[in-house]
């Protein structure tokens, strides 16, 4: 008997699960989830968007609009960042990180500075904005490869 054909790629899987980590965002608007995998293809940490250790998320705000400290825009930790700061492990040297949505300037100075050369990334929705065409800047002068994730059509379904 043959090892069977259609199992989800490298990709697929790290992708799939940086999708999944987005599921556990509280935010109502916007679900982002990152992955960050070794070079042997073992997951290392993950995050989601969502507020600090200790800052409620039913006491501070999630709205998009309104004076600034009303904002969720002060307070919430990016899924980038998450992912980063769970990590115990030691250095992320040479690592790649998954993510669903391509990551803002902040971030991808974080990305930078901890190491991580490739970032995979699923949407990139705020393209063209100066954000994210600083993000590209620093990417690219800092030598991170950045790859637009493809993806397969293939439908993959939980149970829980």
């Amino acid at each position: 008997m043959d090892k069977r054909k259609d199992y989800i790629s490298w990709d697929e899987y790290f992708m799939g699960v940086a999708h999944l980590s987005g599921m556990r965002s509280k935010d109502p608007n916007t679900q982002v989830g990152a992955c960050i995998v070794s070079s042997d293809n073992k997951i290392l940490s993950m995050g989601y968007n969502g507020f600090p250790n200790g800052c409620s998320d039913e006491e501070f705000p999630w709205s998009r609009e309104g004076e600034a400290l009303d904002t969720k825009y002060l307070y919430v930790t990016h899924s980038e960042l998450n992912a980063i700061l769970n990590y115990r492990g030691g250095s992320l040297e040479g690592t790649k990180l998954y993510v669903s949505l391509f990551p803002c300037n902040e971030c991808a100075k974080a990305i930078i500075q901890a190491g991580i050369k490739t970032v995979v990334y699923d949407s990139d929705k705020y393209e063209g904005t100066p954000g994210n065409r600083a993000s590209k800047r620093m990417f690219a002068a800092a030598g991170v490869t950045c790859i637009a994730y493809v993806p397969t059509g293939r439908e993959i379904h939980i149970r829980v």
